[in-house]
């Protein structure tokens, strides 16, 4: 499908079929392939997701998570893509029920609409009703989708480890490794049971949070292909229409749901990945519901410190702040050059921020500079980039709700909370009980590890080689130094063993002079001239 969109030149540096390249460039007609043309290439990508099916469609949505993996504008692109398909036939929704209960649908529900109210790649939604009469939703799993994102995902592994093999470029970012992310993304995504226990974590986060409800799960009809919800009726956060009916207060709704969002990132580090509109309701007395717990976000302490200090930085317009957070929150193989990263870092806030702080777009902003860490070739986790995705989508709707909020001055409390927490005395007293702690076990383990290791070595399953590097200019040099030495000695020898017997007088010769002695001195004098000649060459005299 990829080849259709005019991907040819990647199928020939993958090596893979010639046949099934020239087959599909046949199958194109001469329209086709003008419209194609016509397409962007992230266009391209997103319309190939979409052919592809519900796998790809939901690598696509991942991926468009994580900027740091995809040029410029791919992750736009992606993130536009739709999980909605054609629904299946309610016999088979039946069928994927009662196997899993392992009971008539009658003897769970007393109803169950036939007509679902959502349908995506992974599942479909219906309203229904249990015996004790709570109405709720039911997320039934489509029947073989486990298998054919499987097998969509053994083929992606394949082409990810032809990529890894093949083009040069791609070995920065380890395609093998991305696919495994997506696949164990996709895993969790794919287990119900995963999403009731992040229901329910998230309800105990906010167990004494007035303003929040979350929905209840009912795990007797529940299992990994089905999750029975409590069905709430409540109003789409972005239809402000419906919401000035009911009397709700935009602005008071507007910072509840900064203000929820703000905890879930500074105080818990446990998030809602996708807080877009459709999974946001508001209730009665401006209560704020959130929906749909498949995607969430997981965000240390240091992580959360982190971030805190690059907003902080930010706020404060400090370049150098800024990228010290930057580094912090990345990983590298190497070390960045600090000052050419400091100099990015100020050129791109001084382009965005000398404006006042109400009017920046911190989710946007937030997202380029991480562009800018990439090229600096940091690597960012993955569930900062969740983070940050979150961030934009709840921007975006309070700054919908109201206009005017100012989320830096919302954020301050939180952010310096953070920060003191840092260096308050509970928490460096818990640093160092938490390093005693460690040290204690690496004291008490390591003469263990030392003899297992001495061990393996005695039996010969384990060598140890080293290996030196840098070394060569030196070694070199004590080569040519002991080489002259040795010459030097032997030419010393020549030189007094022919004087030797030059003077004895005992070999035949000539007009008095010994054969032997004259030749050695001959060979002493043109050795002696050949070291000469060796030291000059190269400078060492």
């Amino acid at each position: 499908m990829f080849l259709k969109f005019g991907y040819e030149d990647i199928a020939h540096r993958l090596h893979l079929p010639q046949a099934l390249n020239l087959k599909l460039r046949s199958q194109r007609g001469r329209d086709e392939q003008a419209t194609i043309h016509q397409l962007s290439q992230p266009q391209k990508v997103r319309q190939a997701c979409e052919a592809l099916g519900p796998t790809f469609v939901k690598i696509g949505q991942i991926l468009s998570t994580r900027p740091q993996l995809l040029p410029d504008g791919f992750a736009e692109e992606l993130a536009k893509l739709q999980d909605s398909v054609a629904p299946i036939a309610f016999a088979e929704i039946r069928q994927v029920v009662e196997a899993e209960l392992k009971r008539p649908l009658a003897e769970v529900y007393s109803e169950f609409e036939e007509t679902p109210i959502g349908s995506a790649s992974i599942a479909q939604v219906h309203r229904a009703r249990l015996k004790s009469g709570r109405q709720v939703v039911v997320k039934v799993q489509r029947p073989g989708i486990q298998e054919k994102v499987r097998v969509d995902l053994e083929i992606l592994h394949h082409v990810a480890a032809l990529a890894e093999k093949h083009l040069e470029e791609s070995k920065v970012h380890r395609p093998t490794a991305v696919v495994e992310e997506i696949t164990r993304t996709l895993q969790q995504e794919m287990d119900f049971t995963t999403e009731a226990a992040h229901l329910e974590r998230f309800a105990r986060q906010f167990a004494d949070e007035p303003t929040i409800y979350i929905p209840a799960v009912f795990h007797e009809a529940s299992t990994h292909q089905i999750l029975t919800m409590e069905y709430i009726e409540g109003i789409k956060a972005s239809n402000l229409r419906a919401l000035s009916d009911a009397q709700l207060d935009h602005q008071e709704i507007a910072c509840r749901i900064a203000d929820l969002m703000m905890k879930q990132f500074f105080v818990h580090g446990f998030f809602h990945a996708d807080p877009h509109p459709g999974n946001i309701h508001i209730l009665p007395g401006n209560i704020i519901c959130f929906l749909d717990f498949g995607m969430m976000g997981f965000l240390g302490r240091r992580g959360r410190e982190n971030f805190a200090a690059l907003v902080t930085g930010i706020a404060r317009r400090n370049e150098v702040a800024v990228s010290e957070a930057l580094i912090r929150l990345s990983a590298s193989d190497t070390e960045p050059s600090r000052p050419g990263l400091e100099t990015e870092t100020a050129e791109f806030m001084h382009q965005h921020f000398y404006r006042p702080l109400a009017e920046l777009e911190f989710g946007k902003l937030t997202t380029e500079l991480i562009h800018l860490t990439t090229r600096h070739g940091l690597r960012i986790p993955p569930d900062f980039f969740l983070m940050l995705k979150s961030l934009s989508a709840m921007e975006t709707l309070v700054r919908r709700l109201h206009p005017g909020h100012n989320l830096i001055e919302q954020a301050t409390p939180f952010l310096k909370r953070v920060r003191m927490q840092r260096f308050g005395p509970r928490k460096m007293a818990q640093s160092f009980y938490d390093f005693g702690l460690e040290f204690a076990e690496l004291a008490a383990t390591l003469p263990g590890e030392m003899r297992r290791i001495i061990a393996h070595l005695k039996s010969g399953e384990t060598r140890v080689i080293f290996k030196h590097e840098g070394l060569e200019p030196a070694m070199n040099a004590w080569d040519r130094g002991t080489n002259r030495l040795a010459y030097s000695i032997m030419l010393a020898a020549v030189v007094i063993g022919s004087a030797v017997v030059y003077h004895a007088g005992t070999t035949p010769g000539g007009q008095g002079i010994p054969t032997i002695g004259l030749a050695g001195f001959i060979i002493s004098a043109l050795m002696a001239i050949g070291l000469i000649l060796a030291i000059l060459k190269h400078g060492k005299m």
